[in-house]
C-alpha cells in the first residue's frame, strides 16, 4: 500500500510545466533527523555525536535538502545528476566545506532509502521518512523537490530557494543556489 502510495505522490507531479524555480515557501523545519551511522556522513554534517540531529545543527553555510522517493521515476532518472552536484561541490574549494547535501526519502523505509543509495551510488546523506512526517510539515511537495537553506539569526534556517522537479545542469544548478543565497563563497 505505502509503495503504491509513494508511486501516485510522484505520478501526481509529473505535469508539464510542474519543473523549475518555486517561489520560496513557508515550511516547519522543526524536525528532528537520526543521526546517520557513517561516522564520514556524521563528519561531513559536522555533527560530533549520534543522536537525533536538528537541521540547524549541520555545519554549513548553504544545506540542500532533496526530497526524493525511490519509487520516482525523475528522481531515479537524475540521480547521477544530484550526484554530479554533490561532486562539483566537493571538488571546489571555495564550495566543499561551504554547501552541503542531503537526501530526504519521502514514505521510504531505511531499507529503501538504502537500496536508492546503493542503486545509484548516492555519497551524501540519506534519511528515511517513513510515515511521511517530514514531508507533510515541509507541504506535501513533489518528488524531486530542492530547498536551500541558509543560517539565519532570528530564525535559525532561512529557505531562500526551492524548485520542483529535475536538475537538467547541475554547474548551473550550483551557481543559481549560491547567487539565490546573497552569501559570498
Amino acid at each position: 500500500m505505502r509503495k503504491c502510495l509513494a508511486l501516485l505522490l510522484c505520478l501526481g507531479f509529473l505535469m508539464p510545466g510542474a519543473t523549475g524555480l518555486c517561489e520560496p515557501r513557508k515550511m516547519d523545519l522543526d524536525f528532528s533527523l537520526t543521526a546517520p551511522k557513517e561516522a564520514s556522513h556524521r563528519s561531513y554534517l559536522g555533527l560530533e555525536t549520534q543522536d537525533p540531529f536538528l537541521l540547524n545543527q549541520i555545519q554549513t553555510k548553504i544545506l540542500i535538502i532533496e526530497i526524493f522517493s525511490m519509487y520516482c521515476p525523475i528522481c531515479q532518472r537524475e540521480a547521477a545528476d544530484v550526484n554530479k552536484v554533490f561532486e562539483l561541490i566537493q571538488k571546489d574549494p571555495k564550495l566543499k566545506n561551504k554547501i552541503r547535501l542531503i537526501g530526504i526519502g519521502a514514505g521510504n523505509s531505511a531499507y529503501e532509502v538504502n537500496f536508492f543509495k546503493e542503486t545509484y551510488q548516492v555519497e551524501f546523506p540519506l534519511f528515511s521518512d517513513t510515515k511521511f512526517i517530514i514531508h507533510k510539515k515541509i507541504g506535501e511537495v513533489g518528488t524531486p523537490y530542492f530547498i536551500g537553506l541558509k543560517p539565519n539569526k532570528e530564525q535559525g534556517l532561512e529557505i531562500f530557494y526551492s524548485q520542483s522537479g529535475e536538475i537538467t545542469d547541475p554547474e548551473k544548478f550550483i551557481e543559481t543556489l549560491v547567487d539565490a543565497s546573497g552569501l559570498k563563497l
